[in-house]
Parts: structure tokens; sequence; C-alpha cells
């Protein structure tokens, strides 16, 4: 089967086996593009170079991995879905959920996926609706890991309802003055941008409260914002941090789209993020099943290895089945994108499933390795505890489940 540049699939060629084709029915191939093959042989080789041991020291130390950041920069991978006229390759959210994935899988997981996750698709709004002069400026740096950035959205007192973000953006001579808090901003301690989502117009001046919402890049200026880093769980290594903004001064000309459509343009880069978070599940359940499959072959108790009983093989092989599922509702979400289709459904289902998936496949791995998968150095304890971000971010189970149920379902909203 043929697919374009950018990995879309079309109706494959079956004129040799028109037998074995059904009237009106398109034989859709699944398999992944030569290109998109490629990619992913790419990013593992290139993920190889950082070793198992390197990610659980930086799980320990919690240092940002400044050089995992650099040598994906420099290989010109943070770029992959960005136009070429800003130093992109020019590819799709495919294509970048091929290469999150590998990342995942390469077992750096979470932590080395969250390192590169933002530009990746963070970018998105400046690509669609910025100015030429705004695409130039602030893309390139970002690409080539000259800057690093963060996406500063939530808040702790808005959750998932963004419309009622607090954070004001005012006027003044030459721009804006900013005020308010951001929660759960990965990367803001080491970041030199923000992509910062600010209220413009007060909620109870506005005729819809999706009104009245700014979109900014800007300078993360060190002197009138305050970062705290959240201890957590897991991922060490990528930190997340609440924002204190106070008099933050922005420019008009870091402003992206008019004022007031920032939660319009906003929605255009929440599908990307589902699917990209998502692939990163898959790539973290599979490294999980590959790491317990291969001790189970090798560990022997009673004269025998413990990957003969079927108490081990079944719920490997089932989470083998549920990922591999969950892989193939991610892609056609993608590839839904990349066509310019809409994909709110398949995204969000997609997110569910690799999630939900993802999740048993490492708290499976983990009780395969019995009490070594506790062991910090057998590593299964690592992705079991960085598999409940994409469980839990940027949008609960609960909330996916509830969107389900009214867009597909046709159920009445319940929140």
């Amino acid at each position: 089967g043929g697919r374009s540049r950018r990995g879309i699939a079309r109706a494959p060629d079956r004129s040799d086996h028109s037998n074995f084709q059904v009237p009106g029915i398109d034989i859709v191939d699944l398999s992944l593009t030569q290109d998109q093959q490629n990619i992913r042989e790419a990013i593992l080789k290139h993920c190889s170079r950082f070793t198992d041991d390197y990610w659980l020291e930086r799980d320990r130390d919690a240092v940002f991995p400044h050089d995992f950041h650099k040598s994906i920069a420099e290989a010109g991978w943070l770029g992959i879905a960005m136009p070429e006229s800003v130093g992109g390759a020019g590819l799709g959210i495919t294509e970048a959920a091929i290469m999150m994935q590998a990342v995942a899988e390469s077992g750096g997981g979470m932590a080395a996926a969250s390192s590169i996750h933002g530009p990746v698709f963070s970018l998105e709004p400046i690509a669609r609706f910025g100015t030429q002069d705004q695409q130039q400026r602030m893309i390139p740096p970002i690409l080539t890991g000259e800057q690093k950035m963060c996406f500063a959205v939530t808040e702790p007192n808005a959750g998932l309802d963004t419309t009622r973000l607090s954070t004001r953006a005012e006027r003044c001579d030459g721009g804006y003055r900013v005020n308010g808090e951001k929660i759960w901003i990965t990367n803001a301690h080491v970041a030199d941008k923000m992509m910062l989502l600010a209220r413009t117009t007060a909620l109870d001046q506005v005729k819809r409260k999706t009104d009245g919402l700014s979109l900014f890049f800007t300078d993360l200026d060190r002197s009138t914002i305050e970062h705290r880093l959240i201890p957590k769980m897991g991922r060490h290594a990528v930190g997340s941090n609440m924002l204190f903004i106070n008099d933050l001064l922005i420019p008009e000309a870091d402003r992206i789209g008019a004022e007031g459509d920032g939660f319009r343009i906003i929605l255009h880069g929440l599908n990307p993020e589902r699917i990209l978070l998502a692939a990163e599940a898959i790539g973290l359940g599979r490294v999980a099943i590959q790491r317990a499959a291969r001790y189970a072959r090798e560990r022997i108790v009673f004269d025998r290895p413990i990957g003969m009983n079927q108490g081990i093989q079944h719920p490997l092989a089932k989470c083998w089945a549920q990922v591999e599922a969950a892989n193939l509702m991610v892609m056609k979400a993608a590839t839904l994108f990349d066509k310019g289709q809409d994909c709110g459904v398949e995204a969000n289902a997609g997110k569910y499933l690799a999630a939900e998936a993802g999740f048993e496949a490492c708290h499976t791995a983990m009780l395969t390795l019995g009490g070594m998968g506790y062991a910090q150095e057998y590593h299964v304890e690592r992705y079991l505890r960085e598999v409940l971000i994409p469980r839990t971010a940027p949008v609960s189970p609960h909330m996916i489940l509830n969107f389900l149920a009214e867009k597909v379902l046709e159920l009445p909203r319940s929140y």
C-alpha cells in the first residue's frame, strides 16, 4: 500500500489480489512506511547511547538530561513536525508519534520523552497562528536547542476548567503586565521561554467564557517569575513547577494571534498532545513487556524458566495484545490529524486506551520480576511510576470517558 510523504495511508493497490477484496471496502495498510520505519530505527539507535543506567542516575539525582536534549536537538529531531521554513522536517504528528514512542520505548521512558516533548507539539500555535516574523524569531532557537521552553496553562484553582484561569494580562504601554500563578509546569526551572495563556478580559465581561483569553510566547523572566519544584512520585529528571508571576512585562509582539483568541488557538494543540502522550505510554508498555519477557526466559526456579508457566505467559501476552491494539487507535488519530480531519474522539480514545494498557503492562512486568521488580536496578519500578503520568495527564481517564459518552454515545453532558 502507498502513503504520501507525510505518512497518510492511501487505499493500497490490490489489483493482483482482487479476489480478496470486498467491493466498496478498502483494505487498510496498517504497517509503517519505509520512511516511518527508518525514523523509528534511527531514534532507537540514537537513544541507545543513553543507557538504562543513565536514566536511573538521572532519576536519582533529579538533574535535567541536558546532554540527551542537546543530542536530539543537534540531530534535528525536535523539529520533526515543524515547517521546513523554520528549520523543521515538515512531517506530521504521525511521524512525531512514532518518534516519541521510540524515545520512551528505548528505556528512557517519560523522563526522556518529557525532556523533548514540548517543542514537538507546543510550538504548533506559533506555526499555525503566528506572524512570519514570530515564526522566524521564536521557533528556530527552540529547535536547535539554543533555548528551552515550557507550556504554562494549568492553574491551582482552575484544573481542567481552562476558561476559569485567573492569571491576568492587563494592557500597559507597549504590551501587557501579567500577574498570577501556574502549576504543574514541566521544565519551567530550566526554560528560557514560555507559552503562556492568560486572561486579558475578565470572565464577567465576555459573552462566552471561552472569550477573553490570550496566548503569549515570551521570555521566562526570573526577576518577575518565581518557580518552585513540586516533589513528586516519578520522572525526577524532568521537574514540575509552580510559577508565581509578579508584574511580568510582555511586549505586544509576543502575543500569538488576536487578543482574546487564545483559547481557540490552544484547542488546536490539544489533540496532538493527547496523541503524543498516548504514543509515549505505548512505548513504556512495550519496553516493560520486553524486559519482563527477557527476565522470564532467563529466571530459573524449580529447574525451569519461569516463562514456561502460563501464569507468567498469559498476563504478558494479554498486555502485549492490549498495547498493540491501543497503538492502532493512536496511529488512527495521528493519521486523521495529519489529513486535517476531526480526530477528537480518536485522540482521546487513543490516550485512554494507551494509558490503561501501558499501566497494566508496567504493573504486570513488575509482578513478573517478583521482588526484583521492586528493585531500582531492574528499572520496571521506574516505568511503573512514570506510566502514571500519561494515565493522569493532560486529562484524566474519567474526563475522557465523559467526553466519549457525550460525543460518541450522545449522552447528556455530565459536567
